[in-house]
């Protein structure tokens, strides 16, 4: 938690931006695993709830009554059948006052007080709820449908929030940094297990014990595959086998801020001829990006660019061929890379995605083609600010079932060569993902340490550990 001063200070900008309407700001319950007292370990609370309202305990609600100038942090205090199981915890005054909110009020109240708001036609702003304990209660209070409660958020609550949750403060800063930290021991534990004969699941189980053990568990499920094809490989039960890649894409979550990071090893701990052409490629790019994005840039702008890079790299391999900007007009780089560079990053992974990734990643001048393959699949396309947090996220994916569909549709077939890609179906797939900071004049990593990615350090890592 932060000091309460900025938790005053949000929730002021907060109601300077949405001008005027009751805001309900739904924190998250306790979620049943199998029965209603087995629940998902650790609790974790709504992001948004956070920023503005700091507290991790399940079961509050924090309202901004932005006409009347007042502020109600909604809760029930604990009975004493729960401290004998979980213990004391602090009283809901006493975790109202520790953000600057002066008045409080039991889960019942809430109704009530939504029910006056509308009868005096004040408007009630929420955000999109993405969990169904909530979407219930939103009906219970509203009378809105679940299907059709994400129509009815709060547009200017929305946009509220993207902007201020998009550029990141000093402290929040501070946060993703040690967070990424532990994301490098969490890394580097994957490339000293990486051998021969090691269960995949193995070593993803190591990678989420470093999370679990220096920080608050991971940001999202661990991949860990030696199908780097597959975007989201989970760990099997597979051995890894000599001459095969192993791609680990994992993350912590500190602090309630998140890293985000991916590396590809040699299984062998050397790099084939041909894996080390193909990953001198994603490495190019990935570096290529970290020189371009800077304030006043279109991150779209730097996807495309890389892509071009991409291109012209892979025309040499002789694996694409034709202009390069027709083919990555025409999307034939998706058959490579089906994603994005990358996303926002910050308290979510996917910084802010339940809020819809077209208010996130984009806005009026950048609009993602929603018709082309890959290009669809952009999360972060708006102009760069100071502050923002994003990934740098390149790939090289050999999908046998995408080549074999778009070798029988003839898709692309101009500017892809169909019969070198058939010899590169049991390649698998490369990825490198780091987390940066957009600054002043242009960019930097996020972190302390850097895991090792380039193809000498990566391989001498793994020797000398």
């Amino acid at each position: 938690m932060f000091s309460k001063d900025t938790y005053v200070r949000r929730r002021s900008e907060l109601k300077k931006l949405v001008k005027s309407g009751l805001i309900v700001l739904f924190g998250n319950n306790e979620a049943p695993k199998n029965y209603p007292n087995n629940a998902y370990f650790p609790f974790r609370q709504d992001s948004s709830f956070i920023y503005y309202f700091g507290q991790h305990r399940d079961g509050l609600v924090g309202v901004i009554d932005i006409d009347n100038d007042r502020e109600i942090l909604i809760g029930n205090d604990i009975d004493i059948e729960d401290i004998v199981w979980y213990g004391s915890v602090d009283c809901v005054s006493d975790l109202a006052a520790q953000v600057g909110v002066n008045a409080t009020a039991p889960m019942n109240e809430l109704k009530s007080i939504c029910d006056k708001a509308c009868e005096k036609g004040q408007k009630i702003h929420f955000l999109p709820p993405y969990r169904y304990d909530t979407k219930i209660q939103i009906m219970d209070l509203l009378g809105i449908h679940p299907n059709e409660q994400k129509a009815a958020a709060s547009m200017d609550l929305i946009m509220a929030v993207v902007k201020m949750r998009s550029t990141k403060e000093p402290q929040e800063i501070e946060a993703i940094e040690r967070a990424c930290d532990v994301g490098y021991m969490m890394h580097t534990t994957a490339q000293r297990l990486i051998k021969p004969g090691i269960t995949e699941r193995y070593i993803g189980g190591q990678v989420d014990g470093i999370a679990n053990s220096l920080a608050n568990g991971n940001s999202f499920a661990t991949i860990f595959s030696q199908h780097g094809e597959i975007m989201h490989g989970n760990p099997s039960g597979a051995k890894l086998e000599a001459g095969r890649l192993a791609l680990c894409d994992a993350g912590c979550e500190l602090d309630d801020y998140c890293s985000d990071h991916t590396r590809t090893m040699p299984v062998s701990g050397k790099y084939s001829q041909r894996q080390l052409e193909i990953y001198s490629i994603v490495e190019a790019c990935h570096d290529y990006a970290l020189e371009v994005a800077k304030p006043g840039v279109k991150y779209m702008d730097v996807h495309f660019a890389v892509c071009r890079l991409m291109t012209d790299k892979l025309k040499e391999l002789g694996l694409m061929k034709g202009d390069t900007e027709e083919a990555v007009r025409a999307g034939a780089h998706a058959m490579f890379l089906p994603h994005g560079l990358g996303h926002m990053m910050g308290m979510d992974v996917h910084d802010m995605e339940g809020l819809d990734q077209r208010y996130v990643g984009f806005d009026a001048e950048t609009r993602p083609n929603l018709e082309q393959f890959g290009t669809n699949c952009l999360r972060m396309g708006r102009r760069l600010e100071e502050g923002f947090v994003v990934t740098d996220e390149p790939g090289i994916y050999f999908i046998p079932a995408l080549i074999d569909d778009w070798r029988a549709s003839g898709h692309c077939a101009e500017f892809l060569n169909f019969d070198k890609l058939e010899t590169y179906k049991d390649f698998g797939g490369i990825r490198i993902e780091d987390d940066i900071l957009i600054t002043k004049d242009g960019c930097r990593f996020l972190g302390q340490n850097r895991i090792p990615y380039h193809p000498k350090d990566v391989e001498e890592f793994m020797a000398q550990n």
